[in-house]
């Protein structure tokens, strides 16, 4: 959620910031603004308008070599030209971009208030310029201590760059709970809330951690903790590349991170099969066998996608590893004073590492003795670094909205999860054997499925006006179909709700009627008969129903069917995902919906 860049150097710093914003805008925004340093004075564009409509109002710019830019989620205020950031203090010197939520701001507002500061946005973030700058006209004694002073009085979550235009050599930095990167370039320094925003100009980057700020000048950064104690950072080089953030001439993102995913697949896959020994190996986890045997239960813990995911991965764990296994979600879990079980293995779950529910439930697991390993697709991310083992996505960077390799790449690193735990308890050689067979399939199988993509896009388009759809599974098919129903609401805006095909009598079949599409999960397994019996529900009160299936059905039982190539039972969930974000894909595109950045929503979610 919003996006940041700052950068300080030899070279013009307008074209390189209204860039790094440009990269940055999958994150989510509703505003966007620049702020430079130009003879003395701070120069300051912004408005409620796209990257593209800042960049005609900036125009030529100010010729300036530092300067800080912004894209705003809104969370105090509405999204407004006053309320845009950067955000200025009332002299007019100190620039301030702001990821998070303050929570304290209406303290802080009624303080400075009482004092005769005048406010000129209703944002939290503007108290952050009025404080810093009261502290460096109470005598502080750097921009870097004025900056100290203001967070110690701070409550909440923030990422954030200051700029005094009365000492354009440097920007203060700093970090809590929202992510900062710095970038290292030859005689120039960049910051970003997010590395994408970076790998144009450079592959060294320092990760923040909370409580951490730095002052950046352009030849170097010092880095210390809000009580003052000198940190030591040492630069790593990330494996990203600028031509993995282009289109590649795909239409949008989410049609070229739909294409990326058999790929995306061997990568997560590549040397962590053990044919010998019919098993994973996932050295990220640093558990010794008896370690692993040792656990009584795994919970899996995420938001969105990731929690959906997750259930997934409870759900094979439970089959191959005999474990009690659940998923719950991030933000549910960090609020209800949970029993954090010594015996459970706890797994932190985030394509962007950064999704702050989740990093506080790895925190509160943490506090609380319990063993917790992190499933991220960014190295070096928060949750990463707070978990300090666990398995790496290989996802390759995602920029749409709407997750569908990484979310693929999470079900897989579950499947080789749960496999591994079940080698080292009750699971045979021969299944096995099996599994690792399928699992190494399964890019081929992926590549079907994205290969026929007509029957599916004309079910989407027969659809498209429906206003409501129910999305329905069972066992295996219950978090497909919430994934499902997740992607069709928020990428095409249509009202979707998942519901377990046997919770449809108990009350959700009063809505069923010829208005109402049902999509259901039907998998060729154990409860086939059972869905069947479904479909029958729906259609004889009238309602469609687009079966998605590897099993032959009835004949004009379902009025679209849309065919999935068969696997192992396990991991056919796997491959019904595919036609489903294909589904809402083409439904978004036929109704003109932003793909790759649909309303309200943010692809990294940093505040609560």
């Amino acid at each position: 959620m919003c996006g940041i860049v700052g950068y300080i150097g030899r070279r013009e710093a307008t074209p390189i910031l209204l860039e790094g914003l440009h990269r940055l805008e999958y994150r989510g925004y509703d505003s966007a603004g620049i702020a430079v340093a130009h003879r003395g004075k701070l120069k300051v564009t912004k408005a409620a308008v796209r990257v593209d409509e800042l960049r005609e109002l900036v125009g030529k710019g100010y010729p300036s070599q530092v300067g800080l830019a912004h894209t705003r989620w809104a969370t105090h205020g509405e999204p407004t030209d006053a309320n845009a950031h950067p955000q200025v203090d009332t002299s007019g010197h100190v620039a301030v971009v702001h990821n998070g939520i303050i929570e304290n701001a209406e303290q802080l507002r009624g303080k400075l208030t009482a004092d005769g500061v005048v406010f000129t946005s209703e944002t939290d973030t503007e108290s952050l310029a009025h404080l810093i700058a009261r502290a460096l006209d109470a005598g502080a004694s750097s921009l870097e201590e004025a900056v100290r002073l203001t967070l110690r009085e701070v409550e909440g979550a923030y990422g954030i760059v200051v700029f005094d235009v009365r000492n354009p050599d440097e920007l203060v930095v700093a970090r809590n709970g929202s992510p900062i990167v710095l970038g290292i370039g030859d005689g120039e320094m960049f910051v970003a809330s997010d590395v994408a925003a970076l790998v144009r100009h450079t592959q060294r980057v320092v990760y923040l951690d909370d409580g951490e700020l730095a002052t950046v000048r352009a030849d170097d950064f010092r880095t210390s903790t809000l009580q003052a104690h000198r940190t030591a950072k040492t630069p790593t080089t990330i494996d990203v590349a600028d031509e993995d953030y282009q289109l590649d001439g795909y239409a949008d993102y989410m049609s070229k991170e739909m294409a990326e995913q058999p790929d995306a697949v061997r990568r997560a896959l590549l040397g962590r099969l053990d044919e010998r020994f019919s098993t994973a190996h996932l050295g990220g986890l640093e558990l010794e066998p008896h370690v692993l045997r040792s656990f009584r239960r795994v919970k899996f813990l995420g938001c969105g996608s990731a929690y959906y995911a997750g259930q997934l991965g409870a759900n094979l764990v439970e089959e191959w590893a005999r474990l009690p296994a659940d998923a719950e979600p991030a933000s549910e879990f960090r609020y209800r004073n949970p029993v954090v079980d010594p015996d459970t293995l706890y797994v932190a779950v985030s394509q962007s590492g950064e999704t702050l529910d989740t990093l506080a439930a790895v925190q509160e697991i943490k506090r609380k003795g319990g063993r917790v390993i992190g499933v991220v697709n960014v190295a070096g991310s928060a949750v990463a670094r707070e978990c300090g083992r666990g398995v790496f996505l290989h996802a390759g960077p995602e920029t749409s909205v709407a997750s569908t390799k990484a979310v693929t790449n999470m079900c897989v690193a579950f499947a080789m999860l749960a496999l591994l735990l079940g080698r080292v308890r009750d699971l045979s050689m021969a299944h096995g054997k099996r599994i690792v067979a399928a699992l190494d399939a399964l890019p081929g199988l992926l590549e079907e499925v994205l290969a026929a993509q007509d029957e599916i896009t004309a079910a989407a388009e027969r659809y498209a006006n429906a206003e409501h759809m129910f999305f329905v599974g069972r066992v295996r098919g219950w978090p497909v179909a919430r994934e499902g129903a997740q992607k069709l609401k928020e990428i095409s805006y249509i009202h979707a709700e998942a519901y377990q095909a046997a919770e449809l009598k108990h009350g959700p079949l009063a809505l069923i009627d010829p208005s109402m599409p049902s999509v259901v999960i039907v998998p060729d397994d154990e409860v086939l008969a059972k869905n069947i019996g479904t479909m029958e529900q729906i259609k004889a009160r009238g309602g469609p129903v687009i079966a998605i299936t590897n099993a032959e059905l009835p004949e004009g039982l379902a009025d679209v069917v849309i065919r999935v190539p068969r696997t192992e039972p396990e991991l056919e969930p796997i491959l019904f995902n595919i036609p489903l974000q294909i589904f809402a894909h083409r439904i978004a595109v036929h109704l003109g919906r932003d793909i790759d950045k649909p309303r309200n929503l943010a692809k990294s979610v940093t505040v609560e």
